[in-house]
Parts: C-alpha cells; sequence; structure tokens
C-alpha cells in the first residue's frame, strides 16, 4: 500500500517552480528569462542546479536558447503538439520491448543527425559527461545518471525540438530498466566503450557509422534486458 517517497533534486523543483509560472500565465511565451546568476540567487541553489533545469526545459520545449541573447520562454507549439506522444509512451513504460522497438526505429537516426550538426561545444560537453562517468565506474558505481545525460546531450544536437521532446519521455520512461541493466557485471563498462565509440563518430562527423554504433549499442542492451532482442520478459541480473 505505501511506497517510497522519490527524492527530489534541486534542479527538479526549480523545473517545477518555472513550469508552475508558465501555467500560471506569470511566464509567457516571448518572455526573457533572468541569467543563470540571477536565478541562483532568486532560488538559492547552485548555478550547476540552475543549469540542469534550464536544460531540462529546454528540452521538454518550455525554453529555448538564443546564442549570445539569453533564455526565453518558447512557444508552446511543440509542447502541444508532443504531449500526447509523450504521455502515450509514459502510459507504456512497463512494456519495454515495445519501447525498444520505437528506439530501433528512431535513435540511430537520431546519432545520424548528432554527427551532422553537433557543435564543438555539445561534443565537448559530451566528452566531459564520459569522463565523469568513467571515473564513477572506476569507484564501482554504475555511472547511470551519466548515462542518461549522455544520450540527453545527443540528442540535444540534433537540433530538433519534437525529437528532444520525445526522446526525453522515452527517457524518463526507461528510467528502471536503465538501472537495472547498469546494475549487470561489465555492463556500465560496456555502454562507456559504445559511447566513446560513438562520440569518436559524431566528433568526425561519420553519421552511417553513428547510426550502426548506436544500433548496436540499444541491441547489446536489449539482449542483456530480455535475453534475446525483444523478447518480453526481462532476464534479471544475479
Amino acid at each position: 500500500m505505501f511506497k517510497p517517497v522519490k527524492k527530489t533534486r534541486v534542479y527538479e523543483e526549480i523545473v517545477s517552480k518555472i513550469k508552475d509560472m508558465i501555467s500560471q500565465g506569470k511566464l509567457k511565451s516571448g518572455d526573457q528569462l533572468p541569467t543563470e546568476r540571477e536565478l541562483s540567487e532568486v532560488f538559492k541553489v547552485s548555478r550547476s542546479s540552475v543549469r540542469e533545469a534550464l536544460r531540462t526545459l529546454e528540452s521538454q520545449g518550455y525554453l529555448e536558447s538564443r546564442q549570445g541573447d539569453g533564455t526565453y520562454i518558447a512557444s508552446q507549439s511543440v509542447e502541444t503538439l508532443v504531449q500526447p506522444l509523450a504521455s502515450a509512451i509514459l502510459s507504456k513504460k512497463d512494456a519495454l520491448a515495445e519501447l525498444f522497438e520505437m528506439r530501433r526505429l528512431i535513435e540511430p537516426q537520431l546519432a545520424y543527425l548528432a554527427a551532422e550538426r553537433a557543435t564543438p561545444d555539445e561534443i565537448a560537453e559530451m566528452e566531459k559527461i564520459l569522463s565523469v562517468q568513467e571515473e564513477q565506474i572506476s569507484r564501482g558505481e554504475t555511472g547511470t545518471d551519466f548515462d542518461k545525460t549522455f544520450h540527453c546531450t545527443l540528442v540535444q544536437a540534433t537540433k530538433n525540438q519534437i525529437l528532444i521532446r520525445i526522446m526525453d519521455s522515452v527517457m524518463d520512461a526507461l528510467a528502471e530498466s536503465r538501472d537495472q541493466y547498469l546494475q549487470v557485471e561489465g555492463r556500465p563498462e560496456k555502454s562507456l566503450v559504445r559511447h566513446r565509440e560513438l562520440l569518436n563518430f559524431v566528433k568526425a562527423g561519420d553519421k552511417e557509422l553513428a547510426a550502426d554504433i548506436m544500433r548496436e549499442h540499444l541491441e547489446d542492451i536489449e539482449i542483456s534486458l530480455f535475453g534475446v532482442k525483444g523478447k518480453e520478459e526481462p532476464v534479471k541480473p544475479d
């Protein structure tokens, strides 16, 4: 009857507050947000928490960043278009085989687009993420959060707001299976290797090989979770 209380991270609280301000009309389409420094002072949190919150809100279609000009409240056209599909994805979170089928259709193409469109700053950010993931794995941790962050940053590099929003919902729906996959001995290291291979091809602008590596990465995960690709019941780790 009772379930554990979900721990809320600081950036998630900021996301919730800004969403509330948008829904209440206190922030409207086209309004410019204060700077990261100003927001950190208002919310009394670190700038890194503010930065993560803004990145999350942008990935969900609530904000848009204008190079050299600041961050603005976006029109809700993307969110309105994607929300029904996002809701359907979240309602299907227990049907892992279907979600992975969807990932096989979409994510290789995301890797293809990232290899075509990623900026030097985005590539540097992904390199930084993988360095932290490697540090965590070397300490015997799973690196789960940074595994997700790498995929999310890769999607951001496509510059396609609809795909970004869809994949944000997919990543949320797969949180439990990601934790399960990375608990299997040797899997965190294998995931890191795949990520590095993928980033190398993105950096080189090799779209076809980036897509191939993403496809292989997804197949690795499916085999680990289901025993064979597409099987309904996950194989529990020893």
